[in-house]
């Protein structure tokens, strides 16, 4: 499959079989000013909208989401290559999170007393503007909602600049609003290059940013975003460490890895991605680890059977190819896959890679797709040191008997969440995000709510 021409449209191409789903041309500068000058008249509006009615219609829009799940899901399948049962599960995911907000949100965003004496002090949340969200491919539906509900219901517009391979996505999400009763405005898809993407943040209609991606992009936006003293929240790259030490439950903690590495075909930031095991357990994990990656079923994202589809770009699967190539001439040893499917699509067989170390490919860099590093740690304390030794610091997962053992590591592990006993995953109840090159600020629960929020302290009588 050759490079499409991103120049002048974005483009949807089936990654099953390289067919071109759709090209939509990229909007003009004036089609831009018109977008933003929408979300800015919608602000002025929404921004003193009764909080009850913004629940209600969080309700709705959960409802039309329901209502359309199969379509979304077929969408994602068609577009970025998502197994059609992964995304129906994405769509419910997506349609509980409005209704959490809608039911908790509210009082998240009453003001809140503070220890000023007599109560003469009290912090509200009060809307900032429009959110400018440049979002990626991975999670077409959940990724675009799980910012824009939170910052919608604390009254600001959010303008979608959605990956240019699932544009019908985003488009699908717009009518869905409107379905749902939200005001015109409010959620703005636009469709521009990157030199539309700068000259929106440097628009003073835009008030934050939020982004989702690489750390090349988040660092290329935020730097922008700098410039223009508008507040960012980014959640970047990672390689997360999945620690297994010799007292885990390993039949357990081997179907946690096979689902936190390989669902959604390996392309998810918050995965297993070094999958750390004390020596005294490595063989007998390595060989039911590759039993279980072995019987995943590989296929057309529409069966019903298949668990790993097609990677999304035909230019991410050279890249994991590289990686996995460039690890195994660094020492490592392929345990399984490890090539490119003949024939149509962006297939990829999936891939294990054992006796990896410190300063190989798939160890340093962040691998997005379905492969999985084995790297053997001599004790607890040296999985914590291999776990720390990345640039990145998104996620981490922990399995041991001893859960108060583990609750102690964990606090060790430098990164923005630790999941112990489980595989990584987003929940409405908990925030998420990163530290190091992983990104900055946090989505979901009150924090993520709060991100976008000017919160103002309010003084009676100080004197």
């Amino acid at each position: 499959m050759s490079a499409p021409d991103y120049s002048q449209s974005a483009i949807s191409i089936n990654p099953c079989n390289g067919e071109v789903v759709a090209k939509y041309t990229y909007q003009s500068h004036a089609d831009l000013d018109r977008a933003l000058g929408r979300a800015q008249c919608a602000f002025e509006q929404w921004s003193v909208t009764e909080l009850t009615e913004r629940a209600q219609i969080l309700r709705q829009m959960a409802a039309a989401l329901r209502e359309n799940q199969e379509q979304l899901a077929r969408m994602e399948a068609i577009e970025m290559g998502k197994p059609i049962q992964q995304g129906r599960a994405e769509v419910e995911k997506t349609a509980h999170l409005c209704e959490w907000y809608a039911d908790h949100g509210p009082a998240m965003l009453e003001p809140q007393p503070t220890l000023v004496e007599d109560n003469k002090a009290f912090v509200t949340f009060r809307p900032l503007g429009a959110v400018l969200a440049v979002m990626p491919w991975n999670f077409p539906v959940w990724q675009i909602l799980r910012g824009a509900v939170p910052a919608i219901l604390s009254g600001n517009p959010y303008v979608l600049k959605h990956a240019p391979n699932v544009m019908g996505c985003a488009y699908l999400l717009q009518d869905l609003w409107k379905k749902a009763g939200l005001p015109s405005g409010v959620f703005e898809v636009i469709n521009v290059d990157n030199d539309g993407v700068s000259k929106a943040i440097n628009d003073p209609r835009i008030a934050t940013i939020a982004v989702t991606g690489s750390v090349r992009a988040g660092s290329a936006i935020a730097a922008q975003a700098g410039a223009a003293l508008k507040k960012c929240v980014l959640e970047l790259g990672g390689s997360d460490p999945f620690i297994v030490l010799a007292d885990a439950d390993l039949d357990e903690a081997v179907n946690a890895a096979t689902v936190g590495r390989f669902q959604n075909s390996g392309q998810i930031c918050i995965a297993a991605k070094r999958i750390i095991v004390e020596k005294s357990i490595a063989q007998a994990f390595e060989e039911k680890f590759a039993a279980k990656v072995a019987a995943l079923e590989v296929g057309d994202s529409l069966s019903e059977t298949t668990y790993i589809g097609p990677m999304a770009r035909y230019d991410l699967r050279d890249e994991l190819d590289e990686q996995v190539r460039a690890t195994i001439k660094e020492g490592a040893r392929l345990v399984l896959g490890g090539r490119k499917i003949p024939g149509e699509g962006n297939f990829y067989e999936p891939t294990i890679l054992a006796d990896v170390k410190p300063g190989m490919t798939s160890f340093a860099q962040e691998v997005f797709g379905p492969a999985a590093s084995i790297i053997v740690a001599e004790n607890a304390e040296h999985a914590i040191e291999l776990a720390n030794d990345s640039e990145f610091g998104l996620s981490g997962t922990l399995w041991s008997g001893d859960v108060e053992r583990a609750k102690e590591l964990a606090g060790r592990i430098v990164s923005g969440g630790v999941f112990i006993n489980g595989y990584t995953a987003s929940d409405p109840r908990v925030p998420i995000g990163g530290v190091k090159k992983s990104g900055f600020g946090r989505e979901l629960s009150h924090f993520g709510l709060h991100e976008f929020c000017n919160i103002q302290a309010v003084w009676i009588d100080r004197r």
